[in-house]
């Protein structure tokens, strides 16, 4: 309980720095096809009517790392603008047949896997220069892999604060609780970035720490 209570004080004190810091930069992380380009674009078409970038079925859509500056997000009273960088997905194997089961030709399922191991190696370099990371999980997916512990591990190891989105509570056989009893450490908002669901809480739960 003294590590758990130890990583929400950090984190709450993480927040309260942001709110006094101009931008603050927030890296999304997590595997392919968990939602992290469509919860960019939910953060940034929400508060400036934009979008960050293109999101498919197929995985690594996502190849290089996007940065969108100054979006402020407003809450209970608070703001706080934030440099938003979505991330490549991170994988431990990429394989170009991956691709070719999708039906892309052999030439283009290489450069595809090239591009996308390429990506990892960026969103890993990216966290030396992040204030804080949003993990965003598959909530109808196992939580255990090796992809998931190494992430939390890794930022872990840099003291990097973390907040974990169980994405994808639409889907009926989602279940958030089981991400939360993998990682109690650290604070978990359960949503829909597709459908808005319990977005404002996921706002919330940002600017609750501010004060």
């Amino acid at each position: 309980m003294g590590v758990i209570r130890s990583f929400r004080k950090n984190f709450s004190n993480f927040f309260k720095k942001l709110f006094n810091k101009k931008n603050a930069r927030i890296g999304i992380y997590g595997p392919p096809n968990a939602g992290k380009t469509t919860l960019a674009n939910r953060i940034v078409r929400d508060w400036t009517g934009d979008a960050m970038g293109s999101v498919s079925h197929i995985a690594h859509e996502t190849r290089r790392a996007r940065r969108r500056e100054g979006v402020t997000i407003q809450s209970n009273g608070g703001s706080i603008s934030l440099d938003i960088i979505d991330t490549p997905g991170l994988a431990t194997k990429i394989d170009f047949h991956e691709f070719m089961e999708q039906g892309m030709n052999e030439a283009e399922s290489k450069r595809r896997a090239k591009e996308a191991t390429e990506g990892v190696i960026e969103a890993v370099k990216w966290l030396e220069n992040l204030d804080g990371v949003i993990l965003v999980m598959d909530a109808t997916e196992d939580p255990y892999t090796q992809v998931n512990v190494t992430v939390i591990g890794n930022m872990e190891a840099r003291s990097l604060p973390l907040l974990i989105v169980a994405n994808k509570v639409d889907l009926p056989e989602s279940s958030p609780t089981t991400i939360r009893e993998a990682f109690p450490q650290h604070p978990m908002v359960a949503i829909s970035a597709l459908e808005g669901k319990n977005i404002d809480t996921f706002y919330d739960e940002i600017a609750k720490r501010f004060g």
